[in-house]
């Protein structure tokens, strides 16, 4: 018994020193499981994760991992977001469903005892998690193939490995990150833009890694210059220009239905455009 008092002690000191779970510091090999004890996420950082990730009243908020529910009732009470927490923990469900009730935000924080990994999130427009390394690899496929182009996801202390994040806060010795789930834009686009009694046929290649994007361009079939590729959630801007040196023409669109739509800024004018997919083997 005293050895697993001082155990427990130490796991303590640790998780107040370092400000991570205390199961990393003690855990034979990292794990999925999320029966981890549970560490409260400080006020402070659960107010930078909001604010990081721009939470609002018309957001669908769910917290993974959500302990005791601090930041679903936090997110209720200070924009009046709708929100579920999501834990395997009976105890904690019943802690977070009282806390909602303090704070009088029952209509707008539910909870949930589930497992993470069964339990349907894809309508989210912001997930937050205080998670281990493993899990947010774990999770990290269905967050980029389920949720959303633009939906938010915001970590306390992990990061999702190679997917660098959009943005970083520091709260104390606790570093916040943010990602913005990307829309897949990889592949051959083509399109036409009208230009007085010209016309001009675009053509770009995209490679993509996460939210990076680079490739080729051509104009009229004649190799470009691919000057901008920048990809936030569904929104894409590009920048073409022809060799000779003219100024690149500014392409903002977003992906629709399998089509970008937006419009094409230059000096001259501003015009809608459409780019279509197109096999790589078309002309």
């Amino acid at each position: 018994m005293r050895k697993l008092i001082s155990r427990l002690a130490l796991r303590a000191l640790l998780a107040a020193v370092f400000s991570v779970p205390p199961a990393i510091a003690f855990a034979q090999q990292e794990s999925t499981r999320l029966d981890v004890p549970f560490v409260p996420t400080p006020m402070p950082v659960v107010d930078a994760m909001l604010e990081l990730g721009e939470v609002g009243a018309e957001d669908i908020l769910y917290d993974l991992g959500s302990g005791d529910g601090r930041i679903v009732v936090q997110a209720a009470k200070r924009f009046g977001t709708q929100g579920t927490g999501v834990d395997l923990d009976p105890e904690r469900i019943s802690e977070a469903r009282a806390r909602a009730a303090a704070a009088d935000v029952e209509d707008r924080a539910r909870f949930m005892q589930a497992d993470l990994f069964e339990f349907d999130f894809s309508d989210a427009t912001v997930v937050t998690m205080y998670l281990l390394p493993s899990v947010n690899l774990k999770l990290r496929p269905r967050i980029l193939d389920e949720l959303q182009p633009g939906t938010r996801i915001v970590s306390n202390s992990f990061d999702m490995g190679d997917w660098e994040p959009d943005k970083t806060r520091q709260v104390g010795m606790n570093t916040v990150y943010l990602w913005v789930v990307p829309a897949k834009v990889a592949g051959d686009w083509a399109w036409t833009v009208e230009n007085g009694e010209s016309n001009h046929e675009y053509r770009v290649s995209l490679q993509q890694e996460y939210q990076q994007v680079g490739g080729r361009a051509f104009i009229d079939g004649e190799p470009a210059r691919l000057e901008e590729a920048y990809l936030e959630g569904d929104a894409l801007r590009l920048a073409i220009a022809s060799p000779d040196g003219s100024e690149p023409v500014r392409f903002e669109g977003r992906l629709e239905d399998g089509r970008l739509v937006g419009v094409v800024r230059s000096e001259e004018q501003e015009v809608a455009w459409r780019a279509e997919p197109v096999s790589s083997d078309q002309g």
